[in-house]
């Protein structure tokens, strides 16, 4: 998803340096067709939970960081994106509180679908996000705008909102832990197979029999 996104900035003008990472990408999907996400029964349907990250100032460009969010149910990850943000941060905090707010937005959304659906039970309670910025987390939780939030743009401040009204709840993570860290930059090989993994991915061959 990471990889998709990054190339998508280089559509206009693209050189052979990105076809080589497209024709890098083809390759990784022909050898994982069997790969896909195993969603396990569970007792009533489960809550919904999702992880934020960001990565700061990762576009040597022009220096915006990239956002990422994975939400999961039933064991498996059943939303996901990995976007660039609209405007240049001005610390890690910033830019995370902007990727919770993009999060918390896909909540929302999920949380009304689950709601027609008759999935209710999973979303009685506010929405548990994780996210690995402790700053980011109490600036969520404080209605005062002050020094380090001033430079953030006005439309992602919804998030306060969102978690006054309990709809959403920004819990501390690790991150080592952090799931999301997958949408949001390049990961060595060991990082990147252990976090795919987390996210439900296996070898679907394996259960053809069963």
């Amino acid at each position: 998803m990471f990889v998709v996104c990054l190339l998508s900035r280089y559509m206009e003008a693209p050189t052979k340096q990105h076809l080589l990472a497209a024709k890098r990408v083809l390759r990784f999907l022909k050898g994982t067709l069997t790969s896909g996400i195993w969603y396990k029964r569970e007792n009533g349907e489960g809550s919904l939970l999702g992880y934020t990250d960001s990565d700061y100032a990762g576009d040597s460009d022009d220096r915006k960081s990239t956002s990422g969010y994975i939400f999961f149910l039933a064991g498996g990850a059943v939303s996901w994106a990995s976007k660039k943000q609209p405007v240049v941060t001005l610390s890690t905090t910033e830019a995370e509180f902007v990727a919770a707010a993009y999060c918390a937005a896909q909540a929302v959304w999920l949380r009304r679908v689950l709601t027609e659906i008759g999935w209710e039970s999973s979303v009685k309670k506010a929405t548990e996000i994780r996210c690995d910025n402790s700053s980011t987390i109490k600036l969520s939780r404080n209605p005062v705008l002050h020094g380090r939030s001033k430079h953030i743009d006005v439309r992602f401040h919804f998030l306060r909102e969102l978690v006054r009204d309990e709809v959403v709840e920004l819990q501390q993570c690790g991150t080592r832990e952090q799931v999301a860290d997958i949408m949001t930059k390049a990961l060595s090989q060991e990082a990147f197979h252990r976090l795919r993994a987390e996210l439900g991915m296996c070898d679907l061959s394996e259960f053809e029999d069963q």
